[in-house]
């Protein structure tokens, strides 16, 4: 394994919203080493979320040295580094020192909905879906670069005279790895600005002009697999060619070898995101879903349908820190399974809004159905459940969108490891739902892609060959008790809606 490791090693870097982790593999898939750490997350008022950028740069450098240190591998021995991250959350930084002007905006904060807003109910809604496939939202880039820009005292005259540059995570860390000598994205971070064209490829003026965004702050746009430029010796020890760059979601579709139009994957993570491959063909949402890139090789781009919900391994993560019910996010499976409960509690987890297929940024969380015999177990349940069952909306909605229904459902992340959730997924949804062996599948993918760009991986085809289930979860619940479990679920949902 250490030979195949030293001829093919590619280190991911897999920067998350709550953690970073580094993992290096072999040139056939397989695990090296594994090293992760916890990232901070800052609330300076409600629905404000933000990260310190140069605390996501201290960790990516540990846990990169670590995962070196771990494999017993020297940065000469990688073949080449990829990157994929947390999509959305925007940095802007000063070209001349790498300085960041502002804490880094996350994908969650909700601080521009009301200018989004006004954008949405101005009309231009129609040119943001036509061009990138988006709906004006602050879950984007665009908004928050705004915000900066005009919050920051001399930002914005700063970044017109070409001072400043902004960037995704993943642009920021190989401005960092590359001790600025490339200023570069991938073409599906690019296409979650707002500001990008996913059907001509390249940033777009008109959308520059709406969200006052000034083009000598943008980063030159690349394929997933691509020169992105070579990291400065003295960071890691010998310059590696960073060869792959992906947004997390992206990624996972890559390390899930979603090559064909027709395939689902959904990872769960801090929030949960499907992505549906659609091929070359650009289909637009009739439900509020959002088109986006896939992957793009070769200058040629593959497109998904997303759905986007905000909030799932955070759910678990709130019922453990905010309500203390439990201590660990390995207890919800043992109280899940014991007890038999009602299935009549539902938690609505809208505590950042509602993502897709409601787009709601104003709904806020509720738990409905509570008796006097609810106890922890029955809102555990019901946190675990409402994962499964915003997945079901979604599915339900890339169904209608594409025409056909996803017979099976690839999953991924922190979540999965719970086998009591993937058959309840199972249950909900009425399909299989299969886990792979390799279930960081995020960092897999940013590893296939920079292999596939150094020749470690020669096609698809080859990366195909390399995924293998761990376990495939057959439906069991009778087809009345799945629709009377979701009509519970939409009513709920209805209660909490802004508009509702």
């Amino acid at each position: 394994m250490a030979g195949a490791g030293r001829k093919g090693a590619i280190l991911a870097i897999d920067q998350g919203t709550t953690s970073t982790r580094a993992m290096i593999f072999d040139a056939l898939g397989g695990v090296l080493a594994r090293v992760q750490a916890e990232l901070r997350q800052h609330f300076p008022a409600e629905g404000w979320v933000e990260h310190e950028p140069e605390d996501i740069w201290r960790d990516t450098l540990q846990v990169c040295r670590e995962a070196l240190a771990k494999a017993g591998l020297g940065a000469a021995d990688l073949a080449a580094i990829g990157i994929t991250n947390q999509r959305e959350t925007t940095i802007v930084w000063e070209r001349a020192t790498g300085k960041p002007v502002h804490r880094a905006i996350v994908w969650q904060d909700r601080r521009t909905a009301e200018a989004c807003k006004r954008l949405a109910e101005a009309g231009h809604g129609k040119l943001a879906a036509e061009r990138t496939g988006l709906v004006i939202d602050a879950y984007f880039s665009a908004s928050k670069i705004a915000w900066i820009l005009d919050q920051v005292p001399g930002a914005r005259a700063r970044a017109e005279a070409g001072e400043l540059a902004f960037g995704t995570v993943d642009c920021f860390l190989l401005w960092r790895l590359t001790s600025g000598r490339s200023h570069r994205t991938d073409a599906t971070n690019a296409a979650r600005t707002l500001l990008y064209d996913i059907r001509r490829q390249q940033w777009d003026d008109d959308l520059l002009k709406l969200f006052r965004v000034p083009r000598a702050l943008l980063p030159e746009v690349m394929d997933n697999a691509a020169d992105f430029g070579t990291t400065d010796p003295a960071i890691l020890g010998a310059a590696v060619p960073v060869a792959g760059m992906a947004g997390d979601q992206q990624a996972a579709t890559v390390g899930q070898v979603c090559f064909e139009a027709g395939q689902i994957k959904s990872t769960y993570g801090t929030g949960c995101f499907a992505l549906l491959n659609t091929g070359g063909t650009f289909v637009p949402s009739k439900n509020r879903l959002l088109t986006t890139i896939a992957y793009r090789l070769a200058g040629r781009a593959t497109y998904a349908l997303e759905g986007s919900i905000f909030a799932a391994g955070s759910t678990i993560q709130w019922l453990r820190d905010g309500l203390k019910l439990i201590r660990s996010a390995g207890e919800t499976e043992m109280l899940a399974r014991g007890g038999a409960g009602t299935g009549n509690v539902f938690l609505v987890p809208a505590f950042t809004g509602l993502g897709a297929p409601y787009w709601d940024p104003f709904a806020r969380g509720a738990i409905l159905g509570l008796t006097r015999d609810t106890g922890i177990a029955d809102i555990v349940r019901a946190g675990l459940e409402a994962v499964c069952f915003q997945t079901g909306d979604l599915m339900g909605a890339m169904a209608d969108d594409f025409g056909k229904a996803p017979t099976t459902l690839r999953v991924d992340g922190g979540m999965t490891v719970n086998d009591w959730v993937m058959q309840r997924l199972a249950d909900l949804l009425g399909v299989p739902v299969e886990r792979p062996v390799v279930t960081e599948t995020t960092a897999l993918g940013a590893a296939f892609l920079a292999g596939l760009q150094v020749g470690v991986f020669p096609s698809l085809d080859a990366l195909a060959s390399l995924w293998a289930r761990d376990r495939r979860f057959e439906p069991a619940m009778p087809e009345s008790e799945r629709t009377r479990r979701r009509q519970g679920w939409a009513d709920a949902v209805r209660r909490v809606r802004s508009d509702g």
